[in-house]
């Protein structure tokens, strides 16, 4: 998978979360509309999931059966994927600071 691919499978979801947020007459109501940890489990896999292509990738590479740019592509997109995490959880843990700062 290129890294344009990867650009336009974000925007993709990107989208996809943009058109839910337009019509929330389509989804129900209350907490049980979305669910935050089957969210949070699905980026994670994704990410581990990126980890092991490169993995492969990179002994491939040692075997002799990978090119090396195959390899490359493989980091870069599983550093990117790690960065987003990585950021996603920094946001996170910000939000649920300043929530436990609220005055009750």
């Amino acid at each position: 998978m290129s890294t344009p691919s990867v650009a336009n499978n974000a925007y993709q979801m990107a989208a996809k979360l943009a058109q839910q947020a337009a019509s929330p007459g389509d989804m129900p109501a209350g907490p049980e509309s979305v669910d935050f940890g089957q969210m949070v489990q699905e980026a994670v896999e994704s990410v581990v999931d990126k980890g092991r292509d490169m993995d492969s990738k990179s002994i491939g590479l040692i075997e002799g059966r990978t090119d090396v740019v195959d390899v490359v592509t493989a980091v870069a997109e599983t550093e990117m994927a790690l960065e987003t995490m990585v950021s996603v959880r920094d946001r996170v843990i910000s939000a649920y600071e300043e929530i436990m700062r609220m005055p009750i």
